[in-house]
């Protein structure tokens, strides 16, 4: 099933997809997990001082559980130079089609999501929590402080029912580490 185009949002589309959406469905991506392995050297960091930004991380046996968005219809080739633009924009990211699965068990689809190259220089995939943490609390960029991110992601999961350990923990410790 595909009508129209579809997005698989995992972080920061939850949140801000920047695009007319004209429905949303909990979905989940298997193969794939969530994962602050991405150096950020725009939006939430500096060539200077890097942030962490969430990606896509290929792993056997994972799933990555988040929203898929269809474009408001008639939206679709502007929707994509958008998400072209905002993901693409370091080329750190691929754009893929992948399939997912519906989280109320009914057919999935094909959706469009944007994944890590584990070859770029702006991977940093196993970093421990505690150095993500560090990192996470003190950097910004052009789309404002890296927390800020972080605390987003973690508040929209939590209203959508998503559970995801590893971001939790790190809210926790990146709002210990700024008191």
């Amino acid at each position: 099933m595909r009508d129209g185009l579809w997005v698989f949002g995992y972080g920061s589309l939850l949140w801000k997809p920047g695009f007319p959406v004209a429905e949303r469905r909990l979905a989940r991506l298997d193969g794939w997990h969530r994962s602050f392995c991405m150096r950020s050297i725009h939006h939430r960091g500096t060539e200077t001082d890097p942030g962490l930004v969430l990606a896509l991380d290929a792993a056997p046996g994972a799933s990555c559980h988040g929203v898929v968005l269809r474009a408001e219809p008639g939206t679709e080739t502007a929707t994509l130079a958008y998400l072209r633009e905002r993901e693409l924009i370091s080329s750190a990211y691929f754009e893929t089609e992948l399939d997912v699965v519906f989280q109320d068990g009914a057919d999935g689809l094909t959706s469009t999501a944007y994944v890590i190259d584990p070859d770029h220089v702006q991977y940093c995939g196993g970093l421990p929590l505690e150095d993500q943490a560090q990192i996470i609390a003190r950097a910004a960029g052009g789309m404002g402080p890296n927390d800020e991110y972080l605390f987003n992601t973690v508040d929209h999961l939590t209203e959508l029912g998503i559970e995801d350990a590893d971001l939790t923990w790190l809210a926790h410790r990146v709002r210990a580490l700024k008191t």
